[in-house]
């Protein structure tokens, strides 16, 4: 799907196509240059992280249909920027990470160990 390698150093896997995600809006947590907030991170969403993203400013839960955006639930995977996860998980809040749709870029952010502690089953894309 992509020539952009994951944390693993394999391809990077497709996250989600339901909720459609990534920067690029194509189901790859892919990044470049004008993606500022490296959406890096394919996270699976819960009631806990969405709460602590809507408390910080961010609030991934209600739909805003004016950008083309559903408002995630808990169990969506989503394209999460490295930073926000990298906050939740020095919070406690860290959502589950799926490592082989997860950029490798996301390591500039946080440390491998950190994202395979917080590994996901896969299932879905």
């Amino acid at each position: 799907m992509t020539d952009q390698k994951n944390i693993l150093g394999g391809d990077l896997a497709a996250c989600s196509t339901e909720p459609m995600t990534g920067w690029r809006r194509n189901g790859c947590c892919e990044t470049d240059d004008a993606d500022r907030g490296m959406h890096t991170v394919c996270a699976v969403m819960t009631e806990d992280f969405l709460a602590f993203s809507q408390a910080a400013g961010n609030d991934l839960s209600t739909p805003r249909p004016e950008y083309n955006f559903p408002g995630l639930k808990p169990g969506d995977r989503w394209c999460l920027c490295a930073e926000r996860w990298e906050e939740a998980r020095e919070a406690g809040f860290a959502p589950l990470v799926v490592l082989e749709a997860t950029h490798a870029k996301t390591l500039e952010v946080t440390a491998l160990g950190h994202l395979q502690a917080h590994e996901a089953e896969e299932e879905q894309a």
